[in-house]
């Protein structure tokens, strides 16, 4: 095997991270501490959450719709062909992930997700075909899933649906007319498009994702039909890093400098296909090198435009000119394939399992603490005077990764253990949990600093924003300062436990009740 000393140094780099920042996995049959957490969904982010609980002594159940072939989220439906469009430097969903190559295929990802789960001893503490429907409070302030004691009690909720549910298959106009096939673009594995001339409806994420399959299977030509122009950005490490350093997470008056270098050294003689009217910094950029080039190689086309309705031979296509919005006039032309991928992309998962009070107005997902934490459901700590007991009222909801609607960097990074990490901070020490008007007075802060963005401020963020959002919530709170490794770094759980107990033994003493602060 030939030696490459870069992949041999990302190797190296990711053993040290390994080695330096992954938590301790439990012995077999360990009885975990509280407090103990729900963890709905057994994706990526699910499986990452979990492992970074258990490994730091606390209990998890992992609740999963469907049955263990689903382990792995998104990355366990999509077509062998797909991949990792990022670069895996930027996709290390937990320190203990070994990626072989810069840019896995899904059969790598989902072989990552599955050592994690046993590694951790994930398979003992997941329930398999159990959806959530609902979730609820006891008058312990403990939480119940499915209104079903049975499936245990918990301190928290984690929810890890993520942002792909079912793929959307929507039917056209004499869709049923059309002689050749029609695919989702996720239901490609035992198809062919070798020697076919093959359409795409859709031009986001879902739409590379077909790419990857047409040019896997040599087809014969290629006809991507976009209702909208997308930034398209190169699948460079480098460049998507540096995009990803724009800590005001929206179009500021230096935007137009990497639009036009975007333009200038990446579109080139394909600018017409650069948006106008969007600016870099509102929408998920597609990630991609290989598009361009099979547009130059005239194996590919890009075309603007709406579609009428479907003919025997193809669509009716209404073709609009570079600047005419969505519906508006255009040139009607018939664009003719052998077969149709639909890459509409999936339905959103549903959080309707939370309680109600969570998404009441204007502090509704994706508008909340951090994005993830929603204000009503961080409460107090009651302290029964006569009985000298408390009931726990305050427990913790986290939404994991399934909030955010557009943004330039990662889903499946470092941020996962460390949201999983606050949500443990907050659980554990009734000093560094926000009170609910502090939470709120956060989100209208951010609404106001990003008041001019084009998005609404939590509709599109970068991921040097989201570090900053992590920053300033440590930084506020000198009680929370003491969890500071831990949070970020997954360090020295030990040292800040011992002082909350220290705290506690004061306040008791004192005889102060346990309240909150900000």
């Amino acid at each position: 095997m030939d030696f490459h000393p870069i992949l041999w140094l990302y190797s190296l780099i990711q053993w040290v991270l390994d080695k330096l920042l992954s938590p301790t996995p439990p012995p077999p049959k360990a009885r975990l501490g509280r407090p103990r957490i729900a963890v709905i969904g057994a994706g990526l982010t699910g499986v990452s959450s979990a492992s970074h609980c258990v490994g730091h002594g606390f209990d998890v159940t992992i609740f999963e719709a469907g049955d263990e072939r689903s382990l792995g989220g998104i990355w366990s439906k999509v077509n062998n062909t797909s991949g990792l469009q990022i670069h895996s430097i930027m996709y290390r969903f937990h320190p203990s992930v070994k990626w072989v190559a810069g840019y896995p295929d899904r059969q790598q990802i989902v072989s990552q997700i599955t050592q994690l789960w046993k590694k951790y001893g994930l398979q003992e503490r997941t329930k398999f075909n159990t959806p959530v429907k609902s979730t609820r409070q006891d008058q312990y302030g403990r939480w119940i899933i499915n209104d079903n004691p049975s499936l245990g009690s918990f301190d928290g909720v984690l929810a890890a649906v993520g942002t792909c549910g079912e793929p959307k298959m929507p039917h056209m106009p004499n869709q049923e007319h059309f002689k050749g096939e029609i695919f989702h673009s996720s239901k490609l594995d035992g198809k062919t498009a070798a020697g076919k001339k093959v359409l795409i409806i859709g031009g986001g994420a879902s739409a590379v994702e077909a790419l990857e399959f047409v040019v896997h299977t040599d087809a014969n030509a290629t006809t991507v039909l976009a209702r909208s122009d997308k930034w398209i950005i190169p699948r460079n490490a480098f460049v998507d890093g540096l995009l990803a350093l724009n800590i005001f997470g929206q179009e500021t008056i230096f935007s137009w400098i990497p639009e036009a270098l975007l333009k200038r050294f990446f579109y080139r003689d394909l600018e017409d296909l650069a948006p106008t009217s969007e600016g870099l910094f509102t929408e998920t950029p597609m990630v991609n090198s290989d598009i361009f080039h099979q547009i130059r190689n005239h194996k590919a086309k890009w075309l603007r435009g709406d579609i009428v309705r479907f003919t025997e031979q193809g669509i009716l296509f209404r073709h609009r000119a570079k600047g005419v919005p969505k519906g508006g006039p255009g040139r009607e032309i018939e664009v003719q394939g052998d077969m149709v991928i639909m890459a509409t992309g999936y339905q959103r998962p549903s959080l309707s399992f939370l309680p109600n009070e969570v998404f009441q107005e204007p502090y509704q997902p994706p508008r909340w603490y951090l994005q993830v934490f929603p204000p009503e459901h961080m409460r107090y700590v009651i302290t029964c005077q006569m009985s000298q007991s408390s009931i726990l009222i305050t427990s913790s909801v986290c939404c994991n990764n399934c909030t955010y609607v557009n943004a330039i960097g990662t889903v499946g990074n470092y941020h996962i253990g460390i949201y999983t990490r606050l949500l443990l901070m907050f659980l554990v020490d009734p000093l560094a949990r926000p009170q609910e008007y502090w939470m709120k007075r956060w989100i209208d802060m951010t609404s106001f600093l990003k008041v001019h963005a084009p998005t609404g401020a939590f509709d599109f963020f970068t991921y040097s924003e989201l570090l900053y959002w992590f920053v300033f919530c440590i930084a506020i709170n000198p009680f929370r300062w003491k969890w500071a490794l831990f949070v970020f770094l997954g360090i020295g759980s030990a040292l800040p436990r011992d002082i909350v107990h220290r705290e506690d033994q004061i306040r008791n003493g004192l005889g102060m009740k346990r309240k909150q602060h900000e």
